[in-house]
């Protein structure tokens, strides 16, 4: 199936000290059947948790994660093998000194034999116009041109989901719209958080998440209003429970 699901998933973690866990996500059931979900939120709600639930780098302490038929902590290995996850600081993600390395390096498990890695490199960072940038230092390279080459290396090797952490913020805006047309002309299922709000509405689906919380599931024009309406406000408890579409 594919559907990305969480039932009955909550998150928390010991606090040194402290008898009592902090709680980073309240429990919540979502089906995810959507190509394009965004998630927004303020600086600690929650955002990033929620996304590394996906890939199995955050487990719940309570429920069940499913990602196209895989079980993110039964099935850890062949959910990881299904879900690209792109980091916000491409710095944590590139691994190796050129961008052609690094691409080649996410095709080694795929693709055996060097030339054809090699070829298919080439025909990756043709596909998302960085063949210019592919030999370059990623330290000569600007934030933006490391992002993109690290959101090549990861759809290098055709995952079935992409999780996008922030993917804008180190962007201009010349490299936020390419970010934009590839994001839509992608085939996969893709989940991005993001404090950009044109790229939110550009989602089929936005999750508004607050204070660990999600208080907002549905339309994206919804979404970013309500966001805002919140951005507004005084800070306060976000309501509890789940929410349903």
């Amino acid at each position: 199936m594919n559907s990305i699901s969480f039932t009955g998933v909550s998150v928390r973690v010991a606090v040194d000290g402290s008898p009592t866990p902090k709680t980073l996500l309240h429990e919540f059931s979502l089906e995810l059947t959507e190509r394009r979900i965004g998630v927004i939120g303020a600086n600690g709600s929650g955002k990033s948790t929620l996304l590394r639930l996906v890939n199995g780098l955050v487990e719940p302490s309570a429920g069940r994660v499913m990602v196209h038929g895989g079980n993110t902590v039964e099935d850890v290995r062949r959910v990881r093998g299904k879900v690209g996850f792109v980091f916000t600081d491409p710095l944590s993600q590139l691994v190796m000194p050129t961008g052609r390395e690094d691409v080649e390096l996410s095709l080694r498990r795929s693709i055996k034999n060097s030339t054809a890695r090699a070829a298919r490199a080439e025909m990756v960072l043709e596909r998302f116009g960085l063949l210019h940038l592919a030999d370059q230092s990623i330290y000569e390279l600007s934030g933006g041109e490391r992002q993109l080459l690290a959101l090549a290396a990861v759809l290098a090797v055709d995952p079935a989901v992409l999780v996008l952490d922030e993917p804008s913020t180190l962007l201009d805006l010349r490299n936020r719209e390419l970010l934009r047309e590839t994001v839509a002309g992608l085939d996969q299922q893709v989940m991005m958080s993001t404090h950009d709000l044109d790229l939110a509405l550009d989602m089929d689906r936005v999750l508004v998440v607050e204070s660990g919380r999600i208080v907002f599931d549905g339309g994206a024009a919804e979404g970013v209003a309500v966001y805002r309406a919140l951005c507004a406000a005084p800070l306060q408890d976000a309501p509890s429970g789940d929410v349903s579409r």
